[in-house]
């Protein structure tokens, strides 16, 4: 069996999971969305849409799972008191409704990323994660351990997850390495995002860890039937807003054990992936992408991202359209790939 349930919008994979604070023994599995920070046109937040976006995640595409403020949320690019608001509206708005939230509570600063993960705490999120501080970097896995430790005391009662995104921090230190004995000094530790594409240190965090139960989330979308092959429990990524319904497919697939479907779904995914990343594709393009595919409008980035192009937008929804992804009516049958 697949070492995690599918989520179905009108049959919830994980049942199991409170919609309040977790106890540390229960595993974030399944579908976990990287959500996108909605703002105005004028770079402020737009709480106001996030109850929306709550709604289409599990109604539409079937994902009940959340990690808020990460890279795809611009939580770097937010102030503390942003980053705590922002997890607060999902909370308040997730309430009943998602089985996990996982707050994104990394920053430069140790006091900062300790406030956060107290105020996560404080409002009952169900996770706190952490990446890597990236401009003083750690150059070992002691320090960086020493790091994470204090950063998880502050929020003793919440599992722990590190966020490994060695492209974007520059910290090079494998996971691999930094898992083994890691909840001797972090107690609270529950399991990794895996945001890089090395397989052998993916596999070898499974393998060298399989007493440990630890929750093993796969980071890259267009890589993920990789992953469940080399025991992935789950997977967080930014293309789950709007592709959620379409990886919930392949993940049953997998489950069910018919891998021929399964790599025909992730063979699907990977075409439109493929294709908008040979446009330039990054958080301002999931935006527009997310804004087209859920009617909910994300707005543009904050500075230093730039707004995605008109062009980028018609290119995008045409290959959605030809993939079937989006209502095709307006395309010939000549012009739709095959995709089931």
């Amino acid at each position: 069996m697949l070492p995690f349930r599918v989520g179905e919008p009108d049959k919830p994979a994980q049942d199991f999971f409170s919609s309040s604070m977790a106890s540390p023994k229960k595993k974030l599995q399944g579908l976990v969305a990287a959500t996108i920070t909605p703002m105005t046109e004028h770079g402020e937040i737009n709480f106001s849409v996030i109850g929306r976006y709550v709604d289409y995640l599990v109604e539409e595409q079937g994902v009940k799972n959340i990690f808020v403020n990460g890279t795809t949320g611009e939580g770097l690019s937010l102030s503390i008191s942003e980053r705590c608001r922002v997890a607060e509206e999902w909370v308040t708005e997730g309430r009943n409704k998602l089985d996990q939230i996982v707050i994104h509570v990394g920053a430069l600063s140790l006091k900062e990323s300790q406030e956060l993960a107290q105020h996560a705490a404080k409002i009952g999120a169900d996770g706190i994660a952490v990446i890597a501080p990236f401009f003083l970097k750690p150059w070992n896995k002691d320090v960086l351990i020493n790091f994470l430790k204090e950063v998880a005391a502050a929020a003793p009662a919440l599992p722990f997850y590190y966020y490994h995104i060695p492209a974007l921090t520059g910290v090079k230190i494998r996971a691999e390495e930094l898992l083994d004995g890691i909840q001797d000094k972090i107690p609270t530790f529950q399991g990794l995002k895996f945001s890089d594409t090395d397989l052998l240190d993916f596999g070898q965090c499974v393998d060298q860890n399989r007493q440990q139960q630890f929750a093993f989330l796969f980071g890259v979308d267009e890589q993920l039937l990789s992953a469940l092959v080399m025991g992935a429990t789950g997977a967080v990524g930014s293309t789950y807003n709007y592709l959620g319904k379409k990886t919930n497919q392949m993940l049953e697939a997998f489950e069910r054990k018919d891998f021929s479907s399964a790599l025909n779904h992730q063979f699907c995914i990977q075409r439109f992936i493929n294709f908008v990343v040979k446009l330039g594709f990054g958080v301002s393009q999931t935006k527009a992408i997310m804004t087209l595919v859920s009617g909910i409008p994300m707005g543009p980035p904050r500075l230093p991202l730039q707004k995605a192009s008109r062009e980028f937008t018609d290119n995008a929804e045409a290959k959605l359209k030809s993939l079937d992804f989006l209502s095709f009516t307006d395309l010939k049958d000549g012009n739709l790939e095959a995709c089931s």
